[in-house]
């Protein structure tokens, strides 16, 4: 509260400053020494200044207040309400002393005022700032008596003749007196505010403390407020990694305790638990002090001494952790497989949050884990594990802390997939199997399990065999018998078989090149298991001959290969009888073989009959011919 009775500079009385002056210059004549001149006259300075900030505050008459009774340094039953001075309602703190209608001093705020105690003055001051200040006469009278019976219960209680012990009884002596209409609303406020006087101070010196909730739902929404012993208490708060919702700053002022506002976390570090925190300065209570008028021969009065200071800070009262809902995508490394291992690659992605981070700032492992089932029909995606599907194995994957989700990870099975099926992967994620650090931001119920049947899980391992036929005559087809058992891809496959001629010098696995290739078949649609048997066109040349499967899928993508030159897919073609063995001349720019030119050789035999009879008939009729000698 601004002191409104001294005066804002030092007062300084300049007369001894020109009379120095004016008589120097004849001190001068008489030989004063320059040296003593010049302290004489800083020593005149000095001395008005500390005159000035030494002396008492300019003092100023109180006025009539609000109250009853009548205004007057003595009278029969006094005055009961506030004295103003300079627009301040004071009130009186030494009962039984005359009316301070003369000039009174403003001696500032006091923490000894009249010698009263700590808690004495806490809760005058209380009375005066609460309640004092009001131009009721009914609640001024009543503070009046309140404030003098803080100060003094007994002068207060004895004053103007009452031989009671209450303060009730008291004012009803006095003031019905003078004010008889209101004696019981002065009486009641009056006892009133003695009782909340007496409190005051008791909680010791006013406190708070800064409480914040979060959004369940949202890490980064909450509120904040002040709890504060103080009431009436306004402040300033500043915020700590967050701002206020509706303002966007980090800084508040006029801060009301019990109010709740709204707040914006802002995480310092992506992926890391963080807490929100405030502090703030605070002014409320009351001081144990009082503003200090003093009157000569008349008394004491006590004004507002103000609010206490006191500072405030709070934090969240758990880390805000930012929610991670981790999920995986898979690509199984083969679509179709001859058996062995099971290989996926697995590639982590986020449903939602931060990858969380250590303190170093590398990524927190995370675990996973897969099932792998296998199916002798082609799983249709996203559809339930069917219940004739077989477990064959277990896959486990844990990320590395200095890659996260950043790359794919391919893991390879400890177990073989020996028989033929579909194989299918269907990863899962459990918070309750990470780590605490990792658990914290996506919960111990958290539960992420990746579809059954994606076509990027599944590895077909074909049950495709093959029979030959062993043997053959030059000139003969041969043939080989492709069996296709489960599995068969939904959209079917396409198998063919090829023979190729064995050569000196060349491995039978070596020798399935196309410059060996004698012929292939056309590829024949396979929808269900079965034989599929393809025939080869008559071979000539005796030797040996090597067939090697092949089945494609309804895309083109290679199923399944033969081992070319095993025992099952070689056919030895022997060479023909001599009768048979005769030359067959073939179609060397056609490529036509000698079973195409049977037609015209069978013509050409005819023929060659039809002559020799008729030459055997001419002989008979002519006679033998002649011999030429």
């Amino acid at each position: 509260m601004p002191n409104t009775t001294r005066s804002p500079h030092p007062r300084f009385d300049v007369r001894p400053l020109i009379l120095l002056l004016t008589h120097g210059v004849h001190w001068r004549r008489r030989g004063l020494p320059p040296a003593v001149y010049a302290i004489l006259l800083a020593g005149v300075i000095i001395a008005n200044l500390l005159v000035g900030l030494l002396a008492p505050s300019s003092a100023h008459a109180a006025s009539r207040g609000a109250g009853f009774g009548t205004w007057a340094p003595t009278s029969a039953y006094g005055w009961h309400g506030s004295m103003l001075v300079d627009g301040i309602h004071t009130y009186c703190i030494t009962p039984g002393a005359p009316l301070p209608t003369g000039p009174s001093t403003d001696n500032g705020v006091s923490g000894t005022a009249r010698g009263l105690t700590p808690q004495q003055l806490t809760g005058i001051n209380l009375l005066v700032t609460k309640y004092g200040q009001t131009d009721d006469p009914v609640q001024a009278a009543a503070v009046g008596w309140a404030v003098k019976a803080t100060a003094n219960w007994s002068d207060t209680i004895r004053a103007f003749g009452h031989a009671g012990d209450t303060l009730d009884s008291a004012i009803h002596w006095t003031l019905s007196r003078v004010a008889p209409e209101h004696v019981t609303a002065v009486q009641q406020l009056a006892v009133s505010f003695y009782d909340e006087a007496k409190r005051a101070g008791e909680g010791g010196p006013p406190s708070g403390a800064v409480v914040f909730t979060t959004d369940a739902g949202d890490h980064t929404r909450g509120t904040v407020r002040v709890d504060s012993t103080a009431s009436g208490a306004t402040g300033t708060l500043t915020l700590t990694h967050a701002t206020f919702a509706d303002t966007g700053t980090a800084t508040r002022e006029r801060v009301a305790p019990g109010v709740e506002y709204a707040i914006i976390a802002s995480p310092p570090a992506e992926g890391r638990p963080y807490t929100v925190s405030a502090s703030g300065r605070f002014s409320g209570g009351y001081a144990a002090a009082v503003r200090h008028y003093t009157t000569p021969r008349g008394q004491d009065t006590a004004g507002p001494g103000g609010a206490l200071a006191f500072d405030v800070a709070g934090t969240d009262a758990a880390p805000r952790v930012p929610p991670f809902a981790p999920t995986i995508t898979t690509q199984v490394a083969t679509r179709y497989a001859a058996g062995g291992s099971y290989v996926d690659h697995v590639a982590f992605d986020l449903a939602a949050g931060a990858w969380p981070r250590a303190e170093d700032g590398s990524y927190l492992p995370v675990a996973a884990t897969a099932v792998v089932h296998r199916t002798d029909a082609e799983p249709s995606p996203g559809g339930a594990v069917p219940a004739e599907a077989e477990l064959v194995g277990a896959l486990e994957l844990t990320t590395d802390p200095a890659l996260g989700p950043t790359v794919p990870y391919p893991v390879t099975s400890t177990w073989q997939m020996t028989e033929p099926g579909f194989y299918t992967a269907v990863w899962t994620i459990r918070g309750i199997e990470q780590t605490e650090a990792v658990a914290r931001h996506t919960g111990a119920d958290y539960t992420w399990t990746e579809s059954f049947g994606e076509r990027s899980q599944v590895t077909m391992v074909p049950a495709i065999t093959t029979v030959a036929q062993p043997s053959a005559t030059a000139g003969e087809t041969i043939s080989d018998t492709i069996r296709v058992g489960d599995p068969v891809p939904a959209a079917g496959l396409r198998v063919e078989s090829a023979v190729y001629r064995a050569v000196a010098g060349v491995s039978p696995g070596e020798t399935c090149v196309d410059e060996n290739l004698v012929w292939r078949s056309d590829p024949v649609p396979v929808t269900a298991p079965g034989d599929y048997v393809v025939t080869s066109p008559p071979i000539d040349d005796p030797g040996t001959y090597y067939w090697q499967e092949r089945a494609a899928d309804a895309e083109g993508s290679v199923v399944h290969i033969g081992v070319c030159g095993i025992e099952n897919e070689t056919t030895t073609i022997a060479a023909a009888s001599s009768a048979a063995a005769l030359p067959r001349p073939a179609l060397a720019a056609t490529g036509a073989g000698f079973d195409a030119l049977r037609p015209s050789a069978a013509i050409a035999v005819c023929l060659l009959t039809a002559g020799a009879t008729l030459l055997a008939v001419r002989s008979s009729r002519f006679g033998p011919r002649a011999k030429i000698r």
